[in-house]
């Protein structure tokens, strides 16, 4: 487990820092990007990806949950209804953080996070594996033929030895009569 950072956090004490949090995740859910400092952006990112984990699952207790981070009951039901819909076939990675230039005022690293709204396309390794099974199949039935061709003509020897080893035998036992 990692050892938890020394010093001040975000803000000024873990419980202004938890509801700051809260309160950048409502807004990202309710606007679908904020722009902020990227050290914040980096602090929301799991948190963020953790309810909206909560909310494909969609059960009471998950509602619960969330309601314990989000108090806005229309944010809630925005995470539980669009988002966690539009989020169903991605497993993770439901965020993006896009560095921007630095804030105007105090040259801080600017951010914006946002939602990942792009549907999952289908990866090139899955019809690459797709492919080469197909490739496989054909060669397959060609394989086996010469497999059976191969042990149709070991059968073959194997017969013709053992037509000769009788024929050797009874020619052993004239000689030896």
């Amino acid at each position: 487990m990692p050892t938890p950072k020394k010093g001040p956090r975000l803000a000024s004490s873990p419980a202004h820092e938890r509801l700051m949090l809260a309160n950048m995740a409502t807004s990202l859910f309710q606007n679908g990007q904020i722009t902020t400092t990227l050290p914040k952006a980096k602090r929301l990112r799991p948190l963020a990806e953790r309810l909206i984990t909560f909310a494909k699952r969609g059960d009471l207790h998950s509602r619960r949950r969330v309601m314990r981070v989000i108090r806005n009951k229309s944010v809630v039901h925005i995470l539980f209804t669009q988002i966690a819909e539009q989020m169903e076939q991605r497993e993770g990675g439901y965020t993006r953080i896009v560095k921007i230039a630095p804030r105007v005022g105090d040259n801080a690293p600017a951010a914006i996070i946002e939602l990942v709204t792009e549907p999952v396309a289908k990866k090139a390794v899955v019809k690459e594996a797709e492919a080469a099974t197909k490739v496989a199949e054909e060669e397959a039935p060609a394989v086996e033929t010469e497999a059976a061709e191969a042990a149709e003509a070991s059968v073959e020897e194997t017969a013709a030895a053992e037509a000769e080893a009788p024929a050797e035998e009874a020619a052993e036992a004239e000689k030896a009569e």
